[in-house]
């Protein structure tokens, strides 16, 4: 395989590192398309002095990721709403599992999973980046160090600052058959109409986030309480008669997929515990659906 073909077939990779990184499709296309540019911009001579081009992409990569985290917040303060990563199918490129070291990282089987992309958005960009970089892709310290510009020391405590946030959350989340069982009784609750059937599998506490990016409608707030999100969720259902729903696998488990006139109108992911749901993420914004058949 010569330069070029490993340049190639690194696109799938970095596709699939960005995403984790900044949490949508679009932002992930712009950055691998960004690191491509750097690349091919350097002279001949100078890519031919890059020992290693794969590594050489992902350190760049990894480090227009953190940048683009840094202007993130100022350009979520403009967002219309919740702001929420783009869930993607369970089939989708981006949720194919990179090939990281096993002797350090933790089991992240859902690790693009709506669930894991939240708590990420609650860790600094430094220590997403390096969390990401060595949990899950398996770079080195002393070459996330060269991208977030820290000492390995230093790298190595963000990760697992990081790795200690996501195993908090992660504790006491139900296996994915527990999940799945939770998903398949909530749509045949849902599908009833009955109140007292919604109410019944989310817990007292639980908290629906919606986003609509000001182009489809959406709670402007999060709703909180398990009365107000059954009533949330069959005023959606009795607005939108015409939506087909049904149950479709992603990362971390089964989601419900509204579909109206064939196109996705909306997607409903879940974080169970404990045979109830305590998270709803309901991403109806359409610029984070076109993954979705």
């Amino acid at each position: 395989m010569d330069d070029l073909e490993v340049i190639d077939a690194e696109r799938r990779t970095l596709l699939a590192l960005a995403y984790r990184l900044l949490g949508t499709v679009a932002d992930a296309e712009d950055a691998v398309q960004e690191t491509y540019v750097r690349w091919y911009r350097m002279s001949v001579e100078e890519r031919a002095q890059i020992r290693n081009p794969a590594a050489w992409l992902t350190r760049v990569a990894g480090r227009i990721c953190l940048d683009a985290l840094g202007s993130a917040r100022a350009r979520r303060e403009r967002y219309v709403g919740p702001w929420l990563p783009e869930p993607v199918p369970h089939d989708s490129l981006l949720a194919a599992r990179p090939h990281p070291d096993p002797l350090e990282r933790m089991t992240l089987d859902e690790s693009v999973g709506m669930a894991l992309l939240v708590v990420l958005e609650s860790l600094t960009p430094a220590e997403r980046v390096a969390f990401v970089l060595h949990d899950v892709f398996g770079v080195p310290f002393a070459e996330i160090a060269e991208t977030v510009g820290r000492s390995p020391d230093a790298v190595r405590q963000l990760a697992s600052q990081g790795r200690r946030r996501v195993r908090e959350r992660r504790a006491v989340v139900a296996s994915r058959e527990q999940h799945d069982a939770v998903a398949r009784a909530f749509l045949a609750a849902a599908s009833t109409g009955e109140l007292d059937g919604l109410i019944a599998l989310l817990d007292p506490d639980v908290v629906l986030v919606s986003d609509g990016g000001g182009k489809k409608s959406a709670a402007l707030r999060p709703v909180a309480g398990a009365d107000r999100v059954a009533r949330f969720l069959r005023g959606i259902a009795q607005r939108h008669p015409e939506a087909d729903v049904s149950l479709v696998a992603a990362p971390d488990g089964l989601v419900m997929l509204a579909t109206i006139d064939g196109r996705a109108d909306a997607v409903f992911s879940f974080v169970v515990r404990e045979d109830r749901i305590t998270e709803v993420f309901a991403v109806r914004n359409p610029d984070k659906l076109s993954q979705w058949p």
